[in-house]
């Protein structure tokens, strides 16, 4: 205040800061002036003592601390320039220290150690990110293929074994097979492969005992093998659900396995008097069965017969001329189509047509006509023969007419009762009938001719000697 200025010794200076320092001025009269005096004087007490802390604050704390009017402590701003924590500050945070450089001063950017200190030569570390690639040697490179989950196997297998079925190249399982790493699974692959043609043709399984004699030395051992059929025959009771002939079809397996040495010669020896499955044992008997019939034989080819277009053509002629002398004996047309079926060769079904026709045109009497009209008819509304097969058997016999007529002199009449009673029953088309050969109207007037009339006249000769 201006008393206090005026009461000031000359040479003395006092700080506005310094107002908590100063003697306390002795209470004075109690009256409302002095009072909001009195009341004055205490906030500016605060005031500079609040200045003290934060002057005294600021130079050992980072962080920069304020307080309110109040007095209360409020945190500084972390992103303004003064509440920054200075990080290039040596100083210790909490204050306390000796003074002395870090790490004796060996340490710190741009320094490689304290002085007078000798590094040994260290060995590169292969292991280490940043490792010369030069002085390593030689870099060999390899590719790591995750052996194959026991759960994934069969998602994995099974497409391989119906494509195989459909071309029937070994060499391309065997490359597949190679690209998998199938680890100590890998003699599943014979189970699931086996397992499949179980439920397939004839033919298929014929591939897969060509599969697993192929494999068999390469990529599986006569263990992996044993181990296979050993799964095989305990799976028996859940195969049977699916397939009522896996006993029987398994043991033909085991029989051309052997024969091929794809298992050893005793493989039914380790199971005598241990075996209590009664599939099981179907199983293993009609192996021994079959081993004992074709024993003089080095391999049971024959076992599952050849399917499909790898039987050769005459051998396929012989099947269906004795599939139809079989159907005339026994009438059964169930069996007849059963048998077409297994030769699964539904290309060359025009053939059994043309065979059942010559058998006609041969044979003596009406009952082979009926009795082949009547298979004729089954296969074409099963749908066994469509009517191209039908079409083309028909026109073979049509165009070797005249060579059949040398042979059978009534072939063309017969033919033409055959193929009108045919169209009658719809084995045949209107157009396939219209296109029967037929000797009509090569005589006068429309008149049938079925033979040539030789006349031989006598001729004299006269001569009239002198």
């Amino acid at each position: 205040s201006r008393e206090d200025r005026n009461n000031e010794k000359p040479g003395v200076s006092i700080s506005p800061t310094c107002v908590a320092c100063l003697p306390l001025p002795p209470p004075p009269p109690p009256s409302h002036a002095c009072s909001s005096r009195e009341k004055a004087l205490h906030e500016a007490r605060l005031k500079a003592k609040a200045k003290r802390r934060l002057r005294k604050s600021s130079s050992r704390n980072s962080t920069s601390e304020s307080f309110s009017e109040s007095g209360e402590l409020v945190p500084g701003d972390p992103h303004s320039p003064k509440g920054k924590a200075n990080t290039n500050d040596r100083k210790s945070r909490t204050g306390k220290g000796r003074g002395l450089p870090k790490k004796g001063g060996a340490g710190g950017k741009g320094v490689w150690g304290a002085a007078g200190m000798v590094y040994e030569v260290e060995e590169p570390d292969a292991r280490d990110p940043n490792y010369d690639e030069s002085s390593q040697g030689d870099t060999v490179y390899a590719t790591v293929v995750p052996e194959v989950d026991e759960k994934e196997l069969e998602k994995m297998v099974n497409p391989i074994v119906q494509e195989y079925f459909e071309h029937g190249d070994t060499k391309e399982v065997e490359m597949l097979l190679k690209e998998l790493n199938l680890g100590p699974h890998k003699y599943e692959f014979s189970s699931l492969a086996v397992s499949l043609s179980l439920e397939g043709k004839a033919s298929h399984r014929e591939l897969t005992s060509r599969l697993l004699s192929d494999l068999s030395g390469k990529m599986l051992s006569q263990r992996d093998m044993g181990r296979a059929f050993d799964k095989i025959l305990k799976e028996l009771p859940d195969l049977i659900l699916d397939t009522p002939e896996a006993p029987q079809m398994l043991g033909q397996f085991i029989a051309r396995a052997i024969a091929d040495h794809v298992l050893p010669m005793d493989f039914l020896d380790c199971y005598k008097g241990k075996v209590d499955c009664e599939h099981a044992r179907v199983a293993l008997d009609r192996a021994a069965v079959l081993l004992t019939m074709k024993r003089e034989m080095v391999r049971l080819d024959n076992v599952w017969g050849v399917g499909g277009g790898l039987r050769p053509v005459k051998h396929l002629i012989k099947e269906m001329n004795l599939l139809l002398k079989e159907y005339l004996i026994s009438g059964d047309v169930a069996e007849a189509e059963h048998c077409l079926r297994d030769l699964e060769v539904p290309h060359f079904h025009h053939e059994l047509v043309y065979e059942a026709v010559v058998m006609v045109l041969e044979s003596k009497g009406e009952s082979a006509s009926h009795m082949m009209m009547k298979l004729l008819q089954s296969l074409w509304k099963t749908g066994l023969i469509t009517v191209d097969q039908m079409n083309r058997g028909f026109q073979r016999v049509f165009d070797e007419l005249p060579e059949i007529s040398l042979d059978v002199p009534h072939a063309h009449a017969i033919m033409e009762t055959f193929v009108d009673l045919c169209y009658q029953e719809a084995v045949i088309t209107k157009q396939l009938r219209d296109a029967c050969p037929s000797r009509r109207g090569r005589g006068a007037a429309g008149e049938e001719d079925d033979g040539c009339l030789l006349v031989l006249t006598p001729c004299f000769c006269f001569s009239v000697f002198p």
